[in-house]
């Protein structure tokens, strides 16, 4: 936003000074607007109108606008309703849109109408302005190409952006969520190979339990990221459908009936993704049920996130007055005034990650409640917090595995000790003797200091071979075998 921001000298009381502007009109009247910048009277009133915040809509959100009106551009074209020089030119700067050549020009405030209508009409008028100048023309020249007519045809905002929505997730999901997970996914299998030979204590309700491998406990976080690319996958499923051609209110009204159906086909043949028109309008205007739904998956993976990092941590915990089973990749000083201390940062990065997913997910949740009868009217707040809750997990999933997974190393011998003096260890001769026999093994072991192991052969409840093979730590793990 260079270009704007020059011409910015700031909000007093709600009103926005600047210098070097020019006139430009709409349906209300004159605006003045930056000389420099594409958009036009519209979208400036909505930068007055909503002082808010400094979000904005991400790259990706203005690459899904650039491809939809692409599409419904050659669309329209092919139908016969737009001239082929103003459809060439529209095309032209579409491309820039979806290139990242224009996103300084894209200023509207994400808490802004609910529509979504000043940051579909700040995309009509920056398209339109640029598609002017490559015709000859000056900025603000409608009659060369107009937002409205020729920009915006067949289109509303109330079809436009919900298809956004849907588009720019879907992008996000399999050119950047997916990837990153199955990347994470490999470190966790890696590292369940390596340690499949490690014998460790299993802890239940933070106690003590029966003896585990190392490796079988990673091998259950891959599975947690295995699940969760399946669900993902499961759910985008419904992102493919596109509200594209309900216009207004999920009629139609100002389409050809052959419209939604070409323009939707341009959007798969530009991404390379199966979209499909929508089943039912009505239901993809007036609600963001896939969108809620989809994000629900999203804290899924929070939680799941969360409860790894916290698990790598807690093993990793010492070096000395910890559980120490792990060691961790020293990536950073841990304290600016204990020398030497080493803290677990990115798996307190990734828990705040998932911390905010959750958060986002809530307000996915209520914004999703406020389908108001034909229009849903909080969809600029849906689908920042969707796009940056899927940005979020892909970059801390890489994250993840790089700077922390893929260096991990285990500590054996800790790992074989506690599991040795787990009093959990007795679980496997109450087969044997009975629950209340190996109970009081167990309480006697704890009482004394011992092993289960010792005190059953001090007891003599059975022969140094048979508790041998009934107390071997390796058959705990794997006791079908």
């Amino acid at each position: 936003m260079k270009a704007v921001k020059s011409n910015v000298v700031g909000y007093i009381y709600g009103e926005l000074k600047m210098s070097k502007n020019r006139i430009e009109k709409d349906s209300m009247g004159e605006m003045e607007v930056p000389e420099s910048a594409l958009y036009g009277a519209s979208t400036q009133r909505a930068v007055l109108n909503f002082p808010i915040s400094n979000l904005r809509f991400s790259r990706l959100f203005i690459k899904a606008l650039g491809i939809i009106k692409a599409s419904a551009c050659k669309s329209n074209l092919d139908l016969g309703l737009l001239e082929k020089d103003k459809a060439d030119a529209i095309t032209s700067v579409c491309q820039m849109l979806i290139e990242g050549g224009l996103d300084e020009h894209f200023v509207v405030d994400i808490f802004q109408t609910g529509s979504g209508t000043s940051s579909n009409m700040n995309a009509n008028e920056v398209i339109a302005n640029k598609a002017c100048e490559l015709l000859g023309g000056s900025l603000g020249d409608k009659s060369l190409v107009h937002p409205n007519d020729h920009v915006n045809m067949s289109q509303s905002s109330n079809d436009v952006i919900p298809t956004a929505i849907h588009l720019s997730g879907v992008l996000a999901i399999e050119e950047d969520l997916l990837p990153s997970l199955n990347v994470l996914k490999l470190s966790f299998e890696a590292k369940e190979k390596e340690f499949s030979k490690i014998v460790k204590s299993g802890r239940t309700h933070l106690q003590d339990a029966t003896p585990i491998m190392l490796g079988q406990e990673f091998s259950g976080y891959k599975a947690q990221i295995e699940n969760s690319i399946n669900r993902i996958n499961n759910s985008k499923k419904e992102l493919l459908q596109l509200a594209l051609g309900g216009t207004a209110v999920g009629t139609g009204l100002n389409t050809h009936p052959d419209f939604a159906k070409k323009a939707i086909a341009e959007i798969s043949k530009i991404t390379g993704y199966d979209f499909v028109e929508s089943k039912n309008h009505f239901a993809s205007q007036a609600t963001q049920d896939s969108v809620v739904a989809f994000s629900g998956e999203l804290k899924a993976l929070s939680c799941a996130f969360m409860k790894i990092a916290n698990d790598v941590r807690w093993l990793s915990s010492g070096p000395r007055c910890g559980l120490g089973e792990l060691n961790l990749p020293e990536i950073q000083p841990g304290s600016s005034i204990m020398p030497a201390k080493v803290n677990p940062v990115i798996c307190e990065s990734v828990m705040m990650v998932g911390a905010q997913v959750i958060g986002n997910d809530s307000t996915i949740s209520i914004a999703g409640q406020h389908g108001n009868f034909e229009l849903n009217v909080m969809l600029p707040v849906i689908a920042y917090n969707l796009l940056q809750s899927i940005e979020l997990l892909s970059n801390s999933a890489r994250n993840f595995s790089k700077k922390c997974i893929n260096g991990i190393t285990a500590n054996p011998e800790i790992c074989e000790s506690y599991a040795d003096k787990s009093l959990a260890t007795c679980t496997p001769l109450a087969r044997v003797i009975g629950y209340d026999k190996a109970a009081k093994i167990a309480k006697e072991a704890y009482k004394q200091g011992k092993t289960v192991r010792e005190v059953a052969k001090e007891m003599k409840v059975l022969s140094s071979e048979e508790l041998d093979k009934v107390l071997s730590l390796d058959k705990m793990t794997k006791p079908g075998i």
